[in-house]
């Protein structure tokens, strides 16, 4: 496990260096991931969500080579109407009305696919809990649709994007993306080596995405309320949307068959960002008012479990989950690059530290510009 000093280090790379790390991204990573790109066409489902969204702008952009077309579909009318517009004048960018529960349209529209890039899915906790049958329809035939379509279509390569809510999961939603890592991991394993790439990624909570706290903190404050806590002790790990992206994008270079790529992140106790914002913007009258923890709801989060930790390895960035422990020997620096460690030791537990700063709080929030109160309704 990261010692305290590690844990500092590593956070203030993240937040308090965001234009080192692109630098030092680009270097890394420049043939691996954007030659990967080149000329390719790449479709991304859930491309009205706030991951979806973001994975469209950055590819679309110059860092990712000439020649990238993007497909984005979602069941989000009037976004995809916005997006389509934002996009107009680039021939490389199509936006389709297109439902991850119609196979028949997906095996459709991934017609000369090369990566699929899976962001889909019903993702809060409360909603999923209250509507289990809709959860299933998308969480999981959803993927199970992904697959079928993308072998069908030949496409080479897909990355799922899961959750840390998949570790030991006490909500629908969780167990719905350790289901999903599972028919993910199924699917790459009956590919073969002439199939597909399937591959999975395991986000923490990424503030500043459409229902994190960050949007409701800044409401309240806006409104003079109190600050609402389900729990003073819950924590989290936390990455930005950016950081998100570049997991993903990652991922597909990455991807050799069957991994669950996880960021190292760092750990933030929610009461802390709480007193962080009250502290910035002046309004510790305010207060914070605890309500409960929710259905469904954990104290803390997990990154991998005993098991899995017996079955990764530990690169410069990322932990990487194999489908089985043979390949923790024979993985190679030339797949993944400079491997840390084959063996890892300790709990990957958000209730187990170290915790971000004040400082480092407050630093994180200014880097990814979750402090403005534009478009908080």
């Amino acid at each position: 496990m990261l010692s305290s000093l590690e844990m500092t280090f590593q956070t203030y790379i993240w937040i308090l260096l965001p234009e080192l790390k692109f630098l030092v991204f680009l270097f890394l990573v420049f043939v691996g991931v954007i030659m990967s790109f080149e000329g390719k066409k790449i479709l991304v489902t859930g491309v009205c969500g706030t991951i979806g969204s973001a994975l469209v702008h950055a590819l679309l952009s110059d860092e990712y080579g000439p020649g990238v077309n993007v497909v984005g579909i979602d069941i989000n009318e009037s976004e995809i109407f916005y997006l389509a517009n934002q996009y107009k004048d680039l021939g490389s960018a199509k936006f389709r009305l297109i439902d991850i529960r119609d196979r028949d349209a997906l095996v459709k529209v991934f017609k000369g696919v090369n990566i699929v890039i899976h962001a889909a899915a019903l993702k809060h906790v409360a909603i999923c809990e209250d509507n289990p049958d809709e959860m299933l329809q998308t969480n999981l035939l959803g993927v199970r649709n992904v697959i079928h379509a993308a072998n069908i279509n030949r496409v080479e390569k897909v990355v799922f994007t899961s959750s840390d809510k998949a570790v030991n999961p006490s909500s629908n939603m969780g167990a719905s993306k350790l289901v999903g890592e599972g028919l993910i991991r199924s699917a790459s394993k009956e590919a073969g080596a002439e199939g597909p790439i399937f591959a999975s990624t395991r986000f923490g909570n990424v503030l500043g995405s459409r229902g994190s706290v960050i949007p409701i903190f800044l409401r309240q404050i806006q409104e003079k309320s109190p600050l609402t806590l389900t729990h003073k002790e819950m924590t989290r790990f936390v990455m930005g949307i950016d950081q998100a992206v570049t997991l993903v994008l990652d991922s597909v270079s990455l991807a050799r068959g069957g991994e669950i790529f996880v960021t190292k992140m760092p750990i933030l106790a929610v009461l802390g960002l709480a007193e962080v914002m009250l502290n910035h913007f002046a309004a510790m009258d305010v207060g914070i008012k605890e309500i409960g923890i929710k259905p469904g709801e954990k104290l803390y989060e997990e990154l991998m479990t005993e098991p899995e930790s017996q079955r990764a390895i530990e690169l410069e960035k990322y932990f990487v989950i194999f489908p089985s422990e043979d390949r923790v020997n024979t993985a190679s620096e030339t797949d993944y690059g400079q491997i840390v460690a084959r063996e890892l030791k300790g709990q990957y537990n958000s209730h187990l530290g170290p915790f971000m700063t004040h400082g480092e709080i407050l630093a994180f929030l200014k880097s990814n510009d979750l402090l403005s109160f534009d478009g908080v309704s």
